[in-house]
């Protein structure tokens, strides 16, 4: 955790295990890093990179929230990407393009760790090149490494003979009072909308 703290507070890119597929991780308030994280994954600019927190507490400081406490700590920490309002406190130049923001709190011990280890939020994306698949092992992401500072190997994530494995998070979007839209349906999706439907009764956007 140390290390991989220090190679993000110095601007680094860094490979990291999820709960659901291994990503890169830099400091989201670091401009210059998330320059990176683009040029990296030869990523389309317009395509926002999500924030990792290690609590739910540290939310709030960085979204806007319009949803009941429980229900954040129903969904997260777990394979859920969550999509809120912003707040100023976010980096103006982390997905300027939208006043929304995707936020992961990962099931993960050593996640966790790191995102308290460091002062920001991250901005987290998967670790491969965009339009390419997912991955679950570091092996699999291999012509990366020389751009990235560290790589941290938690060997395998889930069954890599699985298609499912590879889904990523279910992203919902909860920016409306009341309604939820899924942007990507994600690993999670069945468990999920029983939570915001049956919990909440929150209705899907589109009705």
């Amino acid at each position: 955790v140390a290390a991989a703290a220090g190679a993000l507070q110095a601007g680094g890119l860094v490979a990291v295990p999820t709960d659901t597929v291994y990503g890169v991780a830099c400091l989201a308030q670091d401009s210059s890093a998330v320059r990176s994280i683009y040029r990296l994954k030869g990523r389309n600019c317009a395509k926002p990179l999500a924030i990792c927190l290690g609590d739910v507490e540290r939310l709030y400081r960085y979204c806007r929230v319009n949803v009941p406490d429980e229900l954040l700590r129903d969904l997260l920490p777990g394979p859920v990407t969550l999509v809120l309002q912003r707040s100023e406190e976010l980096n103006k130049d982390l997905n300027p393009f939208t006043s929304l923001v995707g936020v992961r709190i990962p099931n993960h011990p050593f996640m966790r760790d790191l995102a308290r280890a460091c002062s920001g939020p991250l901005a987290l994306t998967s670790a491969n090149i965009s339009s390419q698949g997912s991955t679950l092992t570091v092996l699999e992401f291999q012509d990366l490494w020389p751009q990235l500072s560290l790589v941290v190997d938690g060997g395998p994530i889930g069954d890599i003979q699985s298609p499912e494995c590879r889904l990523g998070s279910t992203v919902v979007d909860l920016s409306v009072s009341g309604k939820f839209s899924i942007i990507r349906p994600g690993c999670a999706l069945t468990p999920t909308v029983e939570i915001l439907k049956k919990k909440y009764g929150l209705v899907p956007e589109s009705s």
